[in-house]
């Protein structure tokens, strides 16, 4: 396991996309090319997403499933982006959510 900074805010120095998260579309459509994706999993007990009220939501996570990640590389520079999808809930509150795997 490796400890990689999640994603990378505006004020951040660096040449690596803002934000935290990679549209799966965006990623098949060949826009991360440049910066060398490479697919990880995410082991992880539970994610946070906040709501319309931007309140907080803790989501869990069931034994055998990860969320799908994507490390980019712009030279010495390394960062993990959450890959996300649009949910298929028709009701749903968020305009992207976590790519969950098994």
């Amino acid at each position: 396991a490796e400890l990689l900074t999640w994603g990378r805010r505006k004020n951040e120095p660096g040449q690596l996309p803002n934000g935290g998260w990679a549209r799966l579309e965006s990623i098949r459509a060949g826009r991360w090319d440049r910066w060398q994706p490479k697919p990880v999993r995410l082991q992880l007990i539970n994610f946070m997403e906040k709501d319309i009220h931007d309140v907080s939501h803790w989501f869990n996570l069931t034994q055998g499933q990860w969320i799908q990640g994507l490390v980019a590389r712009d030279k010495q520079e390394l960062r993990v982006y959450v890959v996300t999808i649009t949910p298929e809930m028709p009701d749903a509150i968020h305009e992207r959510w976590p790519r969950i795997m098994t």
